[in-house]
């Protein structure tokens, strides 16, 4: 399967389906799947640029609007996750996943799908030590403050990503932290000098990643944020130091980036040095001698014991910049065996049409950590105990058969094993349980305040998607908005 990988996007989306036209034009071939790696800005209309943490002058609508309200539709099949700039009251709406628009899917603020039975995972959102222990807290209209909080990455959903078996291909906006360490790391400085004070302190990237990535041993590691192309080998057998160098060497004449006016290097990429909390015990520097999982959990039966995992991160998306690649990343189901399996969304896009669609399906296994961890969800600033991770992962297997009996052989029809594809539990289609609804008005119904002005606060929606997850999975439903009295 090819997949096309795109960094921050920052609301070019045009420009990104574009280049993959070029792409497939030059290259005589067809791209099967785009993953994007946050800062996607699913802006709808004016109300949602107040729920975007960027500086003024970046407030732009952007593209996205119009594959939202149906004026065009994405070409191909698109699985984003979230960053530090986004509409995040429309990521809050979709917070389990759900389409954004025809063709686009969001990947929730933690989450694992299967395309073609290849495993999915990401993480939205960027790591910071004094929001990561705490709940779910942030309620509309945000503020300064929570308009900000409300995109850092919890520990309650690195601990669910934990749980997982090893996913193929893994997501995340941030880097894992010391990553720079098992690639091209003087090419790296040479571009990005001013990450060198950062690089030494052990305070690039996240740690509650890198737990992540040495625990999850994912084939690949796809990442954006830093605004820089960046390749690297992490070798699971050792993690003892750097990894082979495989950045291509870099252009002498790139034009080096602007950061955002309320962002400086220091705030963008240093994070608070602080142990992860996730049961895995991640060391703030550079020296990965000593680090292993605390909890030697058994390895579940479809964990892969890789030896590397390969880390690549790209740039935001503008003009002679590395933005985007393309890879072939074998799955196991390449050609789908039912004509129903080909529906990824209720719109197909014509210009692949003589191409079948790849199949979107929930992952049983994500689905069964969300039924486990649904009792440790919080709206409040206090985060409830989690359970040791023995206890968790056992849950996990209890409610793993729940959603084999009652979503996988319901949706097969079929007895023992059904839904198996190399090994691989398929869950059903999500489009079957999925299907795009606009709850927000486009920008030019989205109607004006008085005096002709923008209204000055954003409205929270009830997501039907977000219903139908929650009902599908007999979970309650936390984030949709309380029904007025």
């Amino acid at each position: 399967m090819k997949i096309a990988v795109q960094g921050c996007c920052h609301g070019e989306l045009d420009a990104v389906y574009s280049h993959i036209h070029n792409l497939e034009t030059r290259h005589k071939y067809t791209v099967d799947l785009l993953l994007i790696c946050g800062d996607f800005q699913a802006v709808r209309n004016h109300s949602d640029l107040l729920c975007m943490a960027v500086p003024q002058k970046y407030r732009q609508l952007g593209d996205f609007w119009r594959y939202y309200t149906g004026e065009k539709t994405a070409p191909v099949l698109t699985i984003v996750i979230g960053g530090n700039h986004e509409a995040s009251n429309y990521f809050w709406e979709l917070y389990h996943g759900g389409w954004l628009a025809p063709n686009i899917y969001f990947l929730g603020h933690a989450g694992c799908v299967q395309v073609n039975g290849l495993h999915i995972a990401g993480a939205s959102g960027i790591y910071k030590s004094h929001d990561f222990r705490l709940g779910h807290h942030e309620r509309m209209p945000y503020d300064h403050s929570s308009m900000r909080s409300i995109y850092h990455i919890r520990e309650y959903n690195v601990r669910r990503l934990s749980l997982l078996s090893s996913p193929d291909v893994f997501l995340s906006h941030d880097w894992p932290c010391a990553i720079e360490q098992h690639g091209d790391l003087r090419g790296l400085l040479r571009r990005k000098p001013f990450f060198r004070g950062d690089i030494e302190s052990g305070r690039l990237g996240s740690p509650p990643l890198m737990g992540l990535l040495m625990t999850l041993k994912p084939e690949w590691w796809f990442a954006a944020h830093l605004h820089v192309k960046f390749e690297g080998v992490f070798r699971h057998e050792s993690g003892t130091g750097p990894g082979e160098a495989t950045q291509k060497e870099a252009n002498p004449d790139e034009i080096e980036i602007d950061f955002d006016d309320d962002e400086n290097p220091s705030t963008i990429v240093a994070q608070d040095a602080a142990p992860n909390p996730s049961g895995l015990a991640v060391h703030s520097g550079t020296d990965f001698s000593d680090v292993a999982p605390v909890l030697q959990a058994p390895i579940p039966a479809q964990q892969i014991n890789r030896s590397e995992t390969r880390f690549l991160a790209l740039d935001k998306c503008l003009p002679r910049r590395d933005f985007l690649e393309v890879i072939d990343i074998p799955a196991p189901l390449d050609s789908p065996s039912h004509p129903s399996e080909t529906v990824s969304s209720p719109l197909s896009p014509s210009s692949h049409a003589e191409n079948p669609s790849p199949k979107l399906t929930y992952d049983p296994e994500w689905l069964a950590i969300t039924r486990a961890f649904d009792e440790y969800f919080s709206r409040s600033q206090h985060q409830v105990s989690f359970p040791d991770e023995e206890t968790a992962r056992s849950r996990v297997l209890q409610e793993l058969e729940w959603v084999r009996k009652n979503l996988v052989q319901k949706h097969t029809g079929t007895g023992e094993g059904a839904g198996e594809v190399s090994g691989t539990t398929r869950g059903p289609a999500i489009s079957e349980h999925q299907v795009f609804v606009r709850t927000a008005p486009g920008p030019d119904s989205e109607g004006q305040g008085r005096g002709g002005r923008q209204h000055s606060t954003a409205t929270p929606y009830t997501n039907p998607q977000t219903v139908a997850f929650c009902g599908m999975l007999g979970i309650e439903d936390r984030i949709s908005p309380p029904h007025p009295a």
